[in-house]
This record gives C-alpha cells, structure tokens and sequence, in this order.
C-alpha cells in the first residue's frame, strides 16, 4: 500500500466503486479491502484513513458484517457511511434500530457547519438517502451534527478521535455538498497529501513492468479501445519490440477499425503489430441466430480460438497482457470483499489454461477515467483516448436478430456518420456513449416517387458517471435532425430514424 493512502472496506454497497473514484478524484490513492481483513494487517497497512462503505444488511443481523472495533482507537481517522455509521454506532456502545419508514432518495439535511467534517457546506441542502435502519442513540463522546426531517441522527462526529459518520451518501452526486463533504475528511481532518498523479504511476509501472518481465516476450489481444490500447502503450515503453500485439477482427467492429489500429500502432509507434482478419469465420458460425446471449458466447468462444492459435505461433512468449481494469476487478468480485458478483468480466480470470501463460494487468489498479489520462501523457491519439465504450461482441449487440454482412454494412455506415457529427459540433466528449443501433423493424417510407420498405434504425446518447445509472442525452433537435437526414440520404436500407429516450434504469444503456 502506497503512503498518504485511503482504504475502503467494503460491506457491500452499490456505491462502493463511486466511493474510490471521489477519493482518487481528489489524487489520493485508494483501495477496497476485504471486509474479514484482520486488525492487525490493517494497521501493518498503516492508511491514512478508513472509510467504511454502505450495504444491504442491518448491523443486529446474526450474519451482520462487522469489523474489529479496536479500529477506532488505532487513531486512524473513520468515515462510515450509512451501513458504515449504524456499525460505528453499534460497535461504540450507540442504539440502532429499524425505522418506521424507510428513507430512500432526496432528503433536506441540516448541518452543523461547525464541525470540521461539514466546513463550507451549505445549510440545509439536498443529500441522497438509502437506508432502512436509524442510529436512535450516538455513542458516549460524539455528537449529532446533522439532521433530516425523518432522521434525527443523519450525521455523528467525535472530533477528538476524528471518527465521524453520515447516514447518507456523499459519493454520489446526488448529495449536493457531498465532493466538500469528502474534502473535508480527507485533507481538513485526515490531513492526506495528494500526491496520487498519474506521471509518477507512468514511472513506478515502467519499473515494475521491467522487474517482473526482464528480456520475456508478451502478448496482447489489442482491441483499439482505450483500455487495450494504453496497456499496449505502458508495456511497450517498459519493453519495446518485446512485446507482440495481436489484432483480431471478427468483422463486427466500428468502420475503418482496423485501419486506425494499424496506423496508429503499426506506422506511428512501430509496434509488432500482426493484423488477424478472422470475420468470415464469425459470420459464418452466427448465421441464423437471433439470441444476445448465444451471440455474445459464440463470438467468445470464437474468439479465443483464433487467438491462442496466432498467440501460439510466439513460442518464446511467457506473457499474456490484458486491460483489466479496477472495476472489472471489483464487478468479478476479484478483490475478496463483500460485493455479489455482478458479472464474470471478459478480462478478469479469462486466461485460457493450455496457453500456459502468466497474466500480466498494469491497468487493473486504475479507474477509466485515469487510464484516459494516462493514455494522453503516453501520446496516444485523442481519436482512441476518448472515445466511448465498445462491447466486446461489437456490432453483433447492436444489430437486433439475425446478423447478415448487408446489416453489418449498413450499421457501420448509419453509426460512423452518428459520431462524425456529434465530433463536428464538439458534443462527443460531452456524452459517455453514443451509438445506434438496427432494429430489425421494417416500415414504409417513401423517396422521390417510390415506395420503400426498410429498416428502421434507433441512436442513443447517454451521459453518466459510472455507468451503474445514466441520463439519455438531451442531444439538440437541429442536430437530430442533420443526423437524420445524412443517414437516411446515404446509408442504403434505412428509410426511418428514431431516438432512445430511456434513462437506466429502466433501461440498460446498450439494447441486447
């Protein structure tokens, strides 16, 4: 663990991921720890401070998560939030009990802008609730230093110990003073110095690269996404032609994929770079299916079969380089704590065992928003650093039912002219994913003077954070509108234009 470092135990929270990301925000590094993590390698771990997350439990519970309450006297300064202060509360000697209403979403809080933990909030102001539990009693030594209409104890603090809790979340964005809230903790009470910058993770990851690898060859499955992208990046300034990069195209990527790649990493950077065009095997094998997910396990198990047989030409190789990321790593559960697992990432765990290859992941402690920056310092392209999320079965998601080399083309050609305008007017960057999508509806148009019978393709626009809730885009109807018209005058078999308007939830961001 780093100095001036925060650790995060998890009991199980949605948030927690948001929780890291506001601390990191402010350059201060972060980890989750396991929430069975003994009392004696947290203090070896020496942090700065604690902050102990939310979770779906309640602290009476015979399962009830805890944590070994000599924590609060090791003079490390607390932040529990939520679950967190209920199990502060509860371990100190305070009363929790269950609430007559659960209190769930906006709430008007009172401060008491005295305390060091809410200096320059305003007061009241909106915080985000999520709770079905109250502390009724604080523990002997703090005091109530914030309140809401249904919750008398919305906030606890014990100024001499520097334990402090809140009931809601300050993570998230919805608790408007919640970023000051954080700072304060962080920098007025636990005192941290921000030196979390990602020129100096360039350098430590170098080194390390460098350590573990020596003269050894690696190989990487290079997408043209950021995350494959900047690893490929960091390795080659650790190891330069030692490493071997491997472009597979399965025929359902963005157009003029794989003439982006190869210009940038083969021309620009000299990369050993060996382009893979793999797409009518893949379209073959997807013929007549109209299931996301056998879609999704098809072009998986595709996929892997192509590349461990290019990978296995490199019989000198004794690495196999991914962009894992610390979100995939949290969303597999990988990191021991507490979280259900929310989904088996393609990245985390995915090693074919016969290649016999060691796994090597210098993303997999960053956020997507670092590994951007990153990306940008290391002189990679803004066209590859910025652009949005791209599933790995690519367009097969975004084409509803059977896919056919006619809908590829059309999808290709109906969705590069959705994001060459949306970079002309500059909004691209403003917008987290954007993409369409060919539904596999028909209607009448009608062109000149002949009746038509085509496709009818959707766009979708959202803009969010963390990608666990968004906000459809409130993209300019002039703009719609010239989009609109390029595609359905250009793109041939489309004849009808439509726009997503769903939040998630209800929805999910992509459509499959």
């Amino acid at each position: 663990m780093r100095k001036n470092a925060v650790i995060v135990i998890d009991y199980g929270s949605q948030y927690t991921k948001l929780i890291l990301r506001r601390i990191r925000e402010n350059h201060i590094y972060s980890e989750i720890v396991p929430v069975n993590t003994l009392y004696e390698k947290i203090v070896e771990i020496n942090p700065s401070a604690i902050i102990l997350s939310g979770g779906p439990r309640s602290v009476y519970d015979k399962d009830a998560l805890t944590i070994d309450k000599r924590i609060f006297e090791a003079g490390i300064p607390v932040l529990g939030i939520c679950y967190g202060m209920q199990l502060m509360a509860h371990l100190l000697g305070g009363r929790v009990e269950p609430s007559d209403t659960r209190e769930y979403g906006r709430a008007d809080a009172e401060f008491k802008t005295d305390s060091p933990l809410f200096k320059g909030v305003k007061s009241p102001s909106v915080v985000w609730m999520s709770h079905g539990d109250k502390v009724m009693e604080v523990p002997e030594g703090f005091e109530i230093i914030a309140s809401t209409e249904d919750t008398k104890i919305a906030a606890m603090g014990n100024d001499k110990k520097k334990l402090y809790a809140v009931q809601f979340h300050p993570e998230v964005s919805h608790t408007e003073s919640g970023k000051i809230i954080l700072k304060n903790f962080l920098f007025e009470i636990a005192k941290i110095k921000p030196d979390w910058q990602m020129g100096s993770f360039i350098d430590e990851k170098v080194r390390e690269i460098k350590e573990i690898v020596g003269n050894k060859k690696v190989i990487l499955g290079l997408s043209g996404g950021v995350d494959s992208s900047v690893a490929a990046a960091l390795i080659h300034k650790a190891i330069g032609d030692n490493l071997y990069c491997i472009f597979v195209d399965h025929g359902l990527l963005r157009k003029n994929e794989g003439e982006i790649v190869y210009k940038t990493f083969k021309e620009r950077f000299g990369f050993n770079l060996k382009m893979v065009d793999a797409s009518k095997m893949f379209l073959e094998r997807l013929k007549g299916v109209i299931d996301p997910e056998e879609k999704r396990k098809i072009i998986g198990k595709t996929f892997v079969e192509v590349f461990e047989k290019e990978a296995s030409l490199f019989k000198d190789a004794e690495f196999l380089a991914q962009g894992t990321l610390y979100p995939d790593v949290i969303e597999s559960s990988a990191h021991g704590g507490t979280s259900v697992t929310i989904k088996t990432h393609h990245n985390v765990g995915g090693l074919p065992e016969k290649m016999n290859l060691k796994l090597l992941e210098p993303l997999r402690d960053l956020f997507k928003d670092e590994v951007r920056e990153i990306g940008r310092i290391l002189g990679l392209p803004e066209e590859i650093v910025s652009r949005h999320p791209f599933p790995g079965p690519g367009l097969a998601v975004r084409i509803i039912g059977e896919i056919t080399e006619d809908k590829i083309r059309i999808l290709q050609e109906a969705d590069h002219i959705f994001i060459e305008e949306l970079r002309k007017v500059g909004l691209y960057n403003d917008i987290s994913q954007a993409f369409a999508v060919l539904t596999p509806v028909k209607t009448v148009g009608v062109m000149g003077d002949y009746r038509t019978y085509e496709y009818v393709l959707a766009l979708r626009a959202v803009k969010t954070e963390d990608f666990m809730t968004a906000d459809w885009y409130e993209m300019p109807y002039n703009l719609l509108k010239k989009v609109s018209s390029r595609i359905i005058n250009k793109v041939k078999g489309i004849n009808r234009v439509v726009y997503d308007v769903t939040s998630k939830p209800p929805a999910t961001v992509e459509w499959e």
